[in-house]
């Protein structure tokens, strides 16, 4: 990635001939210079006559003569003209990331010390648990940390009480770090395309407590894990990123579990990059990811 400041521009519309040239054109009618582009066209779903036009362009800040916001006002109308789904980001402007966790603490740990390293070059206002278990970790580096218990008599005030936390620290995206509770449906559709959540790739063949043992029982031969974004219908979200580890016979339980956490730090970290970069573009329940 360059290391100049730079805007993203990513979009998705009906597909049609002219859509780069008057993309680029606009760009380039103002002095705008094009640092690297993705383009993907997609064939057109079942029942449709027309596919859908991707597209992720980089574009060096300093060589617009004017800031994000002009830029919006003066693309709007050729975002409209070709009916385009489409946003905009600085690359100056830092990511602030809102943690989600419970018991489990690999997903967290790695984010952190990815975070620390400057790895993740993000902002994190905040860590929200169910459980107090992790409040000394996550205070020894300098983040705050709300515990906010769920139960099944208090879900609605208990969620309610963590979307006012992420209103409040401005957030921008919410990663569910192994956070072993169902969000509400008011609080996915709060959100769309701004909680990520991590799970086994074998999921929901195994579903319920201890997916492992299951797994070993059934004598799988892959293990993996799935980055994607919430929605209402559990682990039903769009994909962003995904991966495996190819077990045998000789693996115990205790080695797929090893296995499975190493995947999901893994997987979860490179779908989280893959989003702060803008390069996941989203329409309907397809993704699209730029790599």
């Amino acid at each position: 990635m360059h290391r100049e400041r730079f805007y993203t521009l990513s979009a998705s519309c009906p597909d049609r001939v002219g859509i780069v040239a008057k993309v680029s054109g606009f760009i380039a009618e103002h002095k705008g210079w094009i640092l690297e582009t993705s383009l993907h066209a997609e064939q057109p779903a079942e029942g449709e006559s027309v596919g859908r036009y991707f597209m992720r362009i980089e574009i060096k800040a300093d060589s617009l003569p004017f800031h994000l916001a002009e830029f919006r006002e003066r693309f709007r109308p050729l975002a409209e003209e070709l009916e385009m789904e489409w946003k905009i980001s600085d690359s100056a402007v830092k990511k602030r990331v809102v943690m989600l966790v419970s018991k489990q603490e690999h997903c967290l740990y790695d984010l952190l010390a990815r975070w620390q390293s400057k790895e993740l070059d993000i902002e994190i206002p905040c860590v929200i648990s169910n459980h107090d278990a992790f409040r000394g970790f996550v205070e020894w580096h300098g983040i705050p940390f709300h515990h906010v218990p769920v139960t099944a008599d208090n879900k609605a005030s208990a969620y309610a009480e963590v979307q006012r936390i992420f209103e409040e620290v401005r957030g921008d995206t919410m990663v569910l770090a192994r956070y072993m509770q169902i969000l509400s449906p008011e609080l996915c559709a709060a959100y769309p395309g701004r909680i990520i959540n991590i799970h086994h790739s074998f999921l929901p063949s195994f579903v319920g407590a201890k997916p492992y043992h299951q797994a070993w029982a059934k004598g799988v031969k892959l293990i993996g894990a799935t980055c994607h974004y919430v929605t209402a219908d559990l682990d039903q979200g769009p994909i962003i990123e995904q991966d495996v580890i190819r077990i045998d016979h000789s693996d115990a339980v205790e080695d797929m579990v090893r296995y499975g956490k190493d995947i999901e730090k893994t997987v979860l970290a490179r779908g989280l990059r893959y989003h702060l970069e803008d390069r996941v573009l989203v329409h309907g329940n397809k993704t699209i990811v730029f790599r």
